[in-house]
């Protein structure tokens, strides 16, 4: 599945945030978005991941090189994980079946893909715990892991590593390079940090004045 931004703008309070944008994002692998805070990040992460519009420009999700329409059908393959994850008052394994229970799947089913999952972030010995007793880094595993039980083909994460301890940001950033060898996702995350950047990414793209820029 392959990601079009076509000459996206976006303003707040006549302030332009975002300026006649304009990227592909075409293939497996990490992208990684730079830039201070406030300048438009999280906001472009949002547009794409069809939580928010644009004023004007548009967002394309195509197969080959056939439109996607813009349905549920679409927005499940397409998942963006938030900085500060919130959780639902109860276990950690409930937290991460919930995506899957509402699309019906069986609890059999359910039971071995977030098993899976929660191995796969590390968090395989908390299931049964409750979720709002988790560490800020932990809960940040946990909406990781909420996300690709699902099975994304576009994730986006938005500071993944935002205000998380040194031990988890390893352990998150260790997750971030498996999926690029394992899933078929192509994951785009937000970051102030150039060398993580430099560490996950195999392309690094900068919001300047506006405007969406690859850099070298």
């Amino acid at each position: 599945m392959k990601l079009t931004i076509a000459d996206i703008t976006k303003a707040y309070g006549g302030r332009a945030v975002l300026k006649d944008c304009f990227y592909e994002f075409k293939g497996q692998g990490a992208y990684a978005l730079m830039g201070p805070n406030g300048c438009g990040k999280s906001t472009l992460l949002r547009i794409c991941a069809l939580l928010e519009n644009p004023d004007s420009g548009a967002v394309i999700y195509s197969d080959g090189d056939a439109p996607l329409q813009q349905n549920i059908a679409l927005k499940r393959r397409v998942t963006l994980v938030l900085p500060k994850t919130g959780v639902f008052n109860t276990t950690v394994f409930k937290n991460a079946a919930y995506g899957l229970k509402i699309r019906g799947m069986s609890h059999g089913e359910i039971e071995k893909k977030v098993d899976e999952t929660l191995r796969f972030v590390g968090l395989e010995k908390k299931k049964n715990q409750h979720a709002l007793t988790l560490s800020s880094g932990e809960t940040q595993r946990l909406g990781i892991a909420r996300a690709l039980v699902l099975e994304p083909e576009m994730l986006f994460l938005d500071e993944p590593t935002a205000s998380v301890d040194q031990e988890n940001t390893e352990i998150i950033e260790s997750i971030i390079k498996t999926m690029k060898k394992e899933t078929r996702a192509t994951v785009v995350m937000s970051t102030h940090d150039k060398d993580q950047a430099e560490r996950l990414a195999d392309v690094l793209l900068a919001i300047k004045d506006g405007a969406l820029v690859e850099r070298a």
